[in-house]
């Protein structure tokens, strides 16, 4: 996976193009026989997609009740990796290291990304 928890990415696509933010969480997607995608395909992004759930009282259970402001997942294809050192999004391709280890870099500056 190119764009893990902790990265800070950029919004290429859609409403809150341009916007920065750190990624939460990335949620893994299921196969069709129901078996668990690992890549994973919708990230949470602090702060970005902002939507608005409307929540109902249900019976006595203790749950916040009115309009909620949350936080909605986003395809991992509309978002970017942004280079810590070049500050800029950028792509991300796969080095392997001599000892073996593979290591994200960068295809702006093709510095190594951790």
């Amino acid at each position: 996976m190119k764009i893990r928890k902790g990265d800070t990415v950029e919004v290429i696509r859609g409403e809150d193009k341009g916007t920065r933010g750190t990624v939460r969480e990335v949620v893994h997607g299921k196969s069709r026989d129901g078996a668990v995608d690992p890549n994973g395909d919708r990230v949470f992004i602090s702060g970005v997609n902002m939507v608005k759930k409307h929540q109902r009282r249900t019976g006595d259970v203790r749950t916040q009740v009115g309009i909620i402001e949350r936080e909605a997942s986003l395809h991992v294809s509309n978002v970017a990796l942004v280079c810590p050192h070049c500050n800029k999004a950028a792509r991300v391709g796969y080095l392997v290291q001599p000892d073996g280890s593979k290591v994200r870099v960068c295809k702006n500056c093709h510095e190594t990304i951790e």
